[in-house]
């Protein structure tokens, strides 16, 4: 089969098109033939020389965690999925491919209504969003700040905060995404200095929960928001999460929590906006792209 890989840790560019032999079902496992695959800072950390808990990388690594495609190859013991069966799923690695192997607990049916590039971007940071907001109590009546809310991590929060039923969510954002990040249901503003001040003005009641996608300074205005640091939850300082006695915060994602979200979805209440598209050997650019930290939305490679 043809995969994204790399041989040796580095940039985007270390990323190359590779022939790897065709992955096999074992009991449990099914095969699917990959048409969308989204990409993510997670993959951009492992080709950077991460390793996440309980990964085995294996030189030329396949990166890619989130996939949608065709059930092509069923193994022993799997009841209730077919040859031809439209899904889209998890994995840690391996999905920048034709092919890929996963548990049958790892998938859920894709609805006709939802594309194949929507279905590439979802598994990964919906759920993430979804652990996030719930670890912080996200809940009807609350006040919500989530920072970097255009990006696909954040705008997933802001949809689940409103569909939770918070009262107020406040979303920061680049000026130019002011917009698309009021169009889901936030109220946007600026980064940089004095966003204190300017969330403060926006919630003099205060500020309930607070989730950061953006980084440092986002983290640190969090900080002087909330009053429960039980409450704030950063995916991306997390070297300033023992400085600031805040939670570190994981969960394990579940086919469960997706088949929710792509409830959601089909019921209009969960938009996946489509930032760009890049076929398969233009993972390089994709990675590039997803490392400048701007623009709304996700990105996902086309494979099938």
């Amino acid at each position: 089969m043809k995969a994204a890989a790399f041989r040796l840790v580095g940039g985007p560019e270390v990323m190359e098109v590779m022939s790897f032999p065709d992955p096999q079902t074992g009991p449990g496992q099914v095969r699917i033939r990959v048409k969308t695959a989204g990409v993510q800072h997670y993959d951009c950390s492992v080709r950077s020389g991460w390793t996440p808990q309980g990964v085995d990388i294996q030189l030329p690594q396949i990166p890619g965690n989130e996939f949608a495609g065709i059930v092509d190859q069923v193994g022993e013991g799997v009841t209730g999925l077919h040859i031809g069966s439209e899904v889209l799923g998890f994995a840690l690695l391996n999905c920048y491919a034709e092919y890929v192997v996963v548990g049958a607990d790892q998938i859920v049916s894709k609805p006709g209504s939802m594309s194949w590039e929507e279905a590439g971007g979802l598994t990964g940071n919906g759920q993430g969003a979804y652990i996030a907001m719930k670890a912080i109590g996200v809940g009807p009546g609350d006040t919500v700040l989530i920072h970097g809310a255009a990006g696909s991590l954040g705008a997933f929060a802001v949809q689940l905060a409103k569909e939770w039923g918070a009262k107020t969510i406040i979303g920061t954002a680049s000026e130019s995404n002011h917009d698309y990040v009021r169009s889901l249901g936030a109220i946007p503003i600026t980064y940089g200095e004095g966003l204190v001040e300017r969330v403060r003005a926006l919630a003099p009641n205060g500020v309930d929960a607070a989730f950061d996608t953006a980084g440092a300074e986002a983290v640190r205005a969090s900080v002087e928001l909330v009053q429960d640091r039980n409450r704030i939850c950063t995916f991306v300082a997390y070297d300033l999460i023992e400085e600031l006695g805040l939670r570190v915060i994981r969960g394990e994602r579940s086919a469960t929590r997706l088949a929710e979200l792509v409830d959601l979805h089909s019921k209009g209440k969960l938009r996946i906006h489509i930032r760009q598209t890049f076929p398969l050997e233009q993972v390089a650019d994709a990675h590039q792209l997803i490392e400048t930290r701007h623009g709304r939305g996700k990105i996902v490679l086309t494979i099938g």
